[in-house]
């Protein structure tokens, strides 16, 4: 039996062509802040201002990524916080802190993401829409400089918040602190942050890297008001009007990224700023960072 070759129209391919070069080229290079106010004060507190930042996925080349995040120092956010997977090649750390020069003279936190511990690796990047990556990595040995990461942050004063608890001043706020490791790669410890919240914080602030509801619930029993995430790159190639396929963990489709309830507590999911270097593209999800406004309720 001979099978005839299917034509496939030059306008089909050109599209295609010109599809795959704005996702890569364009959108991704296509930084935007996202700016919502989360009426999560008492009366009579003064506005903060959170710069929250996510999966940078740093290489040592991203030159307008670097350019563009120095660029945020602008804002002189009352706190900043970085949710994880800030990098992506062994050499990147110090890339990332001259990223981060002029934010880390403001008050900061950190948790680590998955690919701060384990290089991307090569693979089909379409496997993504119809399976997670958790818990698929081959690596038992951490191959990227974390420990270097995390000490040329916390060297600047932002403090590591994974699986731990702190308090710090932010403004004119007491705010209380919980944040947990990377729960993707089953390295979250909850039970060392459990218990009630502080109630005599002003703030009391939630910090992960993968939004998982299982930890979101208990930081929202424990109290916890405001809870940061990042992880699903907003679903990253996304449908115009429908919105994103995946979402890469256990959060349902419609909050993968922006400002939304879980439980009592106020939730923000970063789309981020970066891609692996194994799937560099984003389609109608512009890379992104969020500045947070805490306002009081009404």
């Amino acid at each position: 039996m001979v099978r005839k070759a299917v034509a496939v129209p030059l306008s089909v391919l050109g599209l295609g062509v010109a599809g795959v070069a704005y996702a890569s080229v364009v959108e991704r290079n296509s930084f935007r802040l996202r700016r919502f106010d989360v009426p999560v004060l008492a009366r009579g507190q003064r506005p903060v201002r959170i710069l929250h930042l996510s999966d940078l996925h740093l290489t040592p080349r991203r030159t307008m990524l670097i350019n563009w995040v120095r660029s945020l120092g602008a804002l002189e956010p009352d706190l900043v916080v970085n949710t994880g997977d800030s990098i992506a090649h062994p050499d990147a750390v110090t890339s990332l802190l001259h990223a981060l020069e002029p934010l880390l003279r403001r008050p900061g936190l950190f948790v680590y993401g998955s690919n701060d511990l384990y290089a991307p690796q090569p693979k089909n990047p379409l496997r993504y829409l119809w399976r997670t990556s958790r818990n698929e990595r081959r690596q038992h040995t951490p191959s990227l400089p974390w420990e270097e990461l995390g000490a040329g942050m916390a060297a600047e004063g932002w403090l590591d918040m994974n699986n731990t608890t702190a308090r710090i001043k932010v403004g004119d706020l007491d705010v209380a602190v919980a944040g947990i490791h990377d729960s993707h790669i089953s390295r979250d410890r909850y039970d060392l942050v459990a218990g009630p919240a502080p109630a005599d914080a002003d703030l009391r602030l939630g910090v992960m890297h993968s939004p998982e509801p299982r930890n979101m619930t208990r930081f929202a029993d424990d109290g916890y008001q405001l809870l940061l995430a990042g992880h699903t790159h907003g679903g990253q190639l996304c449908i115009p009007f429908y919105g994103a396929l995946v979402t890469n963990c256990g959060i349902d489709r419609k909050r993968v990224k922006g400002l939304s309830r879980h439980d009592s507590a106020w939730l923000h999911v970063s789309a981020g700023l970066g891609t692996s270097p194994y799937a560099p593209a984003r389609f109608a999800c512009f890379p992104e960072a969020s500045l947070l406004t805490l306002v009081p309720r009404r």
